[in-house]
């Protein structure tokens, strides 16, 4: 499968999951994974979300999350210059004959026991996506008993970073659901932090709209 994966600077307010998982819903746009977590910026939150790439065309995806409004920015990480993780837990039934067995795999994939009863033992694996399959693969003929998976988190290699204008965002997003007239407001609400009520709800109406286009 070729996926793809995009990291979104988004406005940290109730709702924008609801309005990027919205339009993935309204376009038909298939979601391998998302995970969404705070930045250094408390008003800003960070999504990654893995695409399939044979099945959803990236470039309407890309397209259509850059109209939102409270989505500030978009990009797209190329596997090589970037380091992905994901984190599993996996829960293995294992005989108590075939323990050292099983320790011995989990320690070639540096997966570490977190806890352990006289039938099964869990194990917590951090890693690229291609090595965590690797290790679940391994483990097939132990007996997987249950898996639960974070899903792809990246960033970018080097020394650039990903960051949003938090100003330069609210106001344009101001801007783009309530008209031109109210710019020179937006901007000054930008600046103190906020964005009123009012705009809110219009901001949400604009979300809307633009998927909808």
């Amino acid at each position: 499968m070729s996926t793809h994966t995009l990291s979104v600077l988004v406005e940290n307010k109730p709702g924008v999951l609801a309005h990027v998982a919205g339009m993935f819903s309204r376009r038909a746009f298939n979601i391998s994974s998302l995970a969404v977590g705070p930045t250094g910026d408390e008003r800003v939150s960070r999504m990654t979300i893995v695409v399939d790439g044979a099945s959803t065309p990236v470039e309407q995806v890309t397209k259509q999350l850059d109209k939102l409004v409270r989505v500030l920015k978009v990009v797209e990480l190329d596997s090589a210059a970037s380091v992905e993780r994901e984190l599993a837990l996996i829960k293995v039934r294992i005989e108590p004959a075939r323990r050292g067995e099983l320790l011995e795999v989990a320690t070639v994939f540096h997966a570490n026991v977190v806890d352990m009863s006289p039938t099964t033992i869990i194990l917590e694996a951090v890693s690229s996506p291609a090595k965590l399959d690797s290790l679940l693969a391994n483990l097939e003929r132990y007996g997987t008993c249950e898996l639960v998976r974070t899903g792809r988190i990246a960033i970018g290699r080097g020394s650039g970073t990903f960051i949003a204008d938090r100003a330069a965002g609210a106001a344009a997003a101001a801007t783009a659901a309530t008209g031109p007239a109210a710019s020179e407001a937006a901007t000054s609400a930008a600046a103190a932090g906020g964005i009123g009520a009012g705009t809110q709800a219009a901001v949400a109406a604009a979300d809307m709209a633009a998927v909808a286009m």
